[in-house]
């Protein structure tokens, strides 16, 4: 009898420990739980198999949305996050700790300047972080990987023409200026690919006027269109407003096949 006393109460300290370790462990990052569509680090689908186009075509699109469609599900979440910030400040209450290592994280990752006014500062995230049309993404995706056939995209998940600059980041281009030190980048997995060219569309300083024209619709409350947004691509591609007209154009003739 003696002994199963001890044996409970042994068990009872425990469970309370472990009770205790899991309520002091801190809560997760939301700003930071990137999500992962479950097929993401499948090997990229072989689109050159198909011997129909628009077979192909639909294959590329089916690939690709719910990866689109969980990071622009992110954005929003975190963009609300913002908002919820910048009301409780307004209100005169102080973030907590974690409420502002999390907002510190994106001011950080959206290239938001630290030393602004508070005012600044949220107006700058809000224009920042906001969805990308999955039109647009569709487009630029098969505009820059050949409908997913490109060795970056078939290789590294790269399907954006996204940049690194770190020597042994990503391919060495054949096409690349002996002077030139940039490689395409290469990407573990489709979602962390998806995440990259969503920053660096909200937050890079070349794709500012893509924001300016997003801010304006939601000012008017009018729609963000893949066409609107795709005036403010002119720097994506040395091709400038030739690039941009060629995304329309994509847009238009492959409209029945996206929706």
């Amino acid at each position: 009898m003696h002994k199963f006393k001890i044996l409970s109460i042994t068990l009872s300290l425990v469970l309370l420990l472990v009770i205790g370790i899991y309520v002091l462990q801190p809560e997760p990052s939301i700003v930071e739980n990137i999500p992962i569509v479950e097929y993401a680090e499948d090997p990229v689908p072989d689109f050159s198999e198909y011997s129909q186009v628009n077979e192909k075509k639909r294959a590329f699109f089916e690939y690709l949305k719910p990866a689109i469609e969980s990071q622009n599900e992110y954005i929003k979440s975190i963009r609300h996050l913002v908002q919820g910030f910048q009301a409780k400040e307004l209100a005169g209450e102080r973030l907590s700790k974690s409420q502002q290592k999390e907002l510190d994280w994106l001011i950080n990752e959206y290239r938001v300047e630290a030393s602004q006014t508070p005012e600044k500062i949220y107006a700058e995230l809000l224009r920042k972080i906001d969805i990308i049309p999955p039109t647009l993404v569709l487009m630029q995706t098969a505009n820059e990987s050949a409908w997913g056939t490109s060795r970056f995209a078939r290789n590294g998940y790269n399907f954006f023409g996204l940049w690194c600059f770190e020597k042994g980041c990503g391919f060495v281009p054949s096409r690349r200026n002996d002077d030139a030190a940039h490689e395409v980048a290469k990407f573990d997995d489709l979602s962390s690919a998806m995440y990259a060219y969503m920053r660096n569309l909200n937050s890079h300083p070349a794709y500012k006027d893509l924001r300016i024209i997003r801010e304006k619709s939601r000012d008017k409350q009018q729609p963000i269109t893949a066409y609107g947004l795709a005036e403010g691509l002119t720097r994506y591609s040395e091709r400038g407003e030739e690039y941009v007209d060629e995304l329309r154009q994509m847009m238009r003739f492959n409209k029945d096949l996206i929706d």
